[in-house]
């Protein structure tokens, strides 16, 4: 029997899933291990060897797939612990990277800091003003060469940046994304003095290869930071590949990207590992719908640093972030768009003296060492988590199916020092106001997450996965209008989950601006070939890939996405595009068509403008392998009555007026299929807690996915 393996490292937990060919799924959380991230990571695998009745080497002798979402990339940028870069430009723009944007002191920071205008300031930047060159060189926007680039100028500069240290080069040129042919000379230089066979060979990362799009300032820092984080990535890879090898796994290692799909370490660039975990949750969440019948889906993970939200529309991943953020960098690469806050159960509870001694929850998190207070690891502070446990939600002699224990002793001390003492309340009532403040900021996120991309909320199945999801489901969605909410059977360990699932899937983006409806002549665009020469040429790069990959050419699919806007307008709007090639007038007309549709879906009816012209300002190819999925099986119900699955009760608060009640509770494992639970009731499941509140009702489908629905 083969295993199809995701690993998912999150920031408190360490998530693993394991999919047989037979559709048996065994997980496995362990804390995250930051020190160093291949012993929490080996030690799950040990698990799920144990767990699937197997020794270690002969179970990862099975694993047909090991897809891996990382955080060193992310971890490296924010310990700035990189390699010492030199960056090679165009003569008169070495101070791009620094003068950035306008508002990049704001750039990946939360709101209440970047309203703080006193004290906020622009990260620390990631290469060194003195490491910055120009070299004479200069081609246009039309890919003519201006000015020819001179190899004396490169040999100059590059010793400038030899002698200062450099241990790495960035080569970004002016226009090089239609044009690379100055980038690659100068890569040649490079390697020509500094040969693979040398100690001294310095890796070069060219903007036109890791991000050949328009937009000096964020091509730049795209293929700074991916410079910047990829040794590390690699040595790290390297080190975890042995040990996965010489414990008996024969494949190569699989990496996730943020662009929902998936590649090997190989070829993988190492900026589109950042914010896997999400995208594989919504991946997911997309497998799920697609087994329960669910189109448009709210994807959201409550973890215990963060709290994601995703937009899946018509059963597809299609929304792709305007503008990413990486730590404190725009960038612009081809993400699947997450929204990610500082909401989870590790999320802090603080008071706001600024505010009037208001009550505040995150965006802070007290991670996994030390952790909530509960975890009797040295954490001082009352977090979420704490919140649960003192409302009696959850079980502090059965977290995480026994594998933790909690100090409920703990929590309730430092909920009372830290927030019910100095506003001066009960440790029930403020226990009971932080999963208030937490639940709906979070709702409030979804709602407008949603209604901004043009939908409405009502219309759609909210999923609550991560480790937190199930037991603040039922708090957050009356906030979003849902009235049916689906907490999926691997809720807790949804993003390693969806990385097990993954399906073969890249892509391949460049810049090229076209007119296809020209405003001034109010006439449509009539070379069809220079629409058609970007995607053959895309079509090409994806098809050479994907055979180095191993994959057939007749077995990849294709999808095409075009960024367009009205006119000289600043935003793009994304669609997907009708047929890959253009034919004829009508394919343009019909391509405008779309776009005017979705514009107007976005923006209203009203704020279309098609008469102002329409332009292509960048293309994205999809390709995509279709592989067998694992046969998941679709249980019969076994009638409403959950009585066999009743385990006990304990004292739970709903509301702090009525103080503990007694409260029903249930055994996840003993629940089957068509199982009805009133609440307030609590469910609890190996790695998670579902908390029932008043008015709702939980019912298990066919795919023992829990479905919770309120009361009209």
């Amino acid at each position: 029997m083969g295993f199809n393996v995701g690993i998912d490292i999150g920031g408190t937990f360490t998530d693993f899933c394991s999919v047989g060919e037979d559709g048996r799924v065994v997980v496995y959380k362990t804390p995250t291990t930051h020190y160093d991230l291949s012993v929490g990571f080996m030690r799950g695998i040990k698990e799920l060897a144990r767990r699937s009745g197997l020794g270690g080497h002969d179970y990862l002798s099975r694993v047909e797939a090991l897809r891996y979402s990382t955080t060193v990339g992310t971890n490296a940028l924010i310990e700035r612990n990189g390699p010492k870069l030199g960056l090679i430009t165009t003569a008169g723009f070495e101070d791009t990277v620094f003068i950035g944007r306008s508002r990049s002191w704001a750039d990946g920071v939360p709101v209440h800091q970047a309203r703080d205008l006193a004290r906020i300031r622009k990260p620390e930047p990631l290469v060194d003003p003195e490491m910055v060159v120009g070299v004479r060189e200069r081609i246009d926007c039309n890919g003519r060469i201006v000015t020819p680039l001179s190899r004396e100028d490169v040999l100059e500069k590059l010793q400038q940046l030899v002698d200062r240290g450099a241990m790495g080069f960035v080569v970004s040129l002016m226009w090089s994304f239609v044009n690379p042919a100055h980038e690659r000379m100068i890569k040649e230089i490079i390697e020509e003095e500094y040969p693979e066979d040398y100690l001294g060979a310095m890796p070069v990362t060219l903007s036109s290869e890791i991000s050949p799009k328009s937009g000096e300032y964020t091509r730049t820092m795209t293929t700074v930071v991916n410079a910047y984080i990829h040794g590390i990535m690699a040595d790290n890879l390297n080190r975890l590949g042995n040990e996965l090898r010489d414990g008996g796994y024969e494949r190569p290692l699989i990496l996730v990207h943020n662009t929902g799909g998936t590649k090997k370490v190989s070829r993988t660039k190492a900026v589109l590992t950042h914010n896997a975990g999400p995208v594989a949750g919504m991946y997911g969440s997309v497998e799920i719908g697609r087994l329960a019948g669910y189109d448009n889906i709210v994807f959201t993970d409550m973890g215990g640093t963060s709290f994601d939200i995703g937009v899946i529309a018509g059963g597809a991943l299609r929304a792709h972030d305007f503008i990413p953020v990486i730590d404190r960098w725009r960038t612009n690469i081809p993400a699947i768009e997450v929204k990610s806050i500082g909401a989870g159960g590790g999320s802090i509870a603080w008071i706001n003296e600024l505010m009037g001694k208001a009550l505040e929850v995150g965006p802070q998190s007290a991670g996994s060492m030390p952790g909530p207070a509960c975890y009797d690891k040295g954490g001082t502070q009352p977090t979420v988590t704490d919140a649960d446990l003192v409302l009696g939600y959850l079980n502090p002699d059965n977290y995480l199916g026994g594998e933790m224990f909690l100090d409920p002793d703990l929590a309730r001390d430092a909920i009372e020092e830290k927030v019910a003492r100095p506003l001066g309340i009960g440790v029930l009532e403020a226990a009971y106001r932080i999963r208030r403040l937490v639940d709906a900021r979070m709702g409030q996120e979804v709602f407008n997450e949603v209604a901004l991309k043009g939908h409405d909320p009502r219309k759609f199945a909210v999923f609550a996965c991560g480790g937190a999801g199930a037991a603040h489901a039922c708090g957050f969605a009356p906030y979003i209008g849902a009235r049916t909410v689906v907490v999926p059977a691997v809720a807790s360990v949804f993003g390693a989950f969806g990385a097990s699932t993954m399906q073969i899937r890249q892509v391949w983006d460049v810049s090229r601006t076209l007119k296809l409806f020209r405003w001034n002549e109010q006439a449509w665009l009539d070379d069809l070939e220079a629409f058609n020469r970007v995607v053959r040429e895309l079509r090409d790069q994806a098809v050479r890939d994907l055979r180095l990959e191993g994959f057939a050419e007749d077995s990849i699919d294709f999808r095409l996405e075009l960024d367009m806007r009205y006119g000289s307008q600043y935003n793009l709007t994304k669609i997907e595009a009708p047929r890959l090639l253009l034919q004829g007038g009508d394919d343009v007309r019909e391509l405008c068509e779309r776009f005017t549709q979705r514009y107007s879906e976005i923006y209203s009816p009203e704020a279309a403008f098609p008469v102002g012209g329409i332009n292509v300002e960048c293309f994205y190819l999809t390709a995509s392998v279709s592989q067998p999925r694992a046969p998941f099986h679709h249980q019969a119900a076994a009638g409403e009555d959950p009585a066999a699955a009743r385990s006990g009760s304990r004292p739970a608060c709903f509301d702090p007026a009525a103080g503990l009640v007694e409260t029903p509770v249930f055994d996840w494992t003993r629940l089957a299929p068509g199982h009805r639970i009133a609440g307030p009731a609590l469910i609890e499941a190996p790695e998670t807690t579902y908390v029932i509140l008043p008015g709702w009702t939980y019912r298990m489908d066919g795919w023992r996915n829990g479905v919770l629905e309120r009361a009209e």
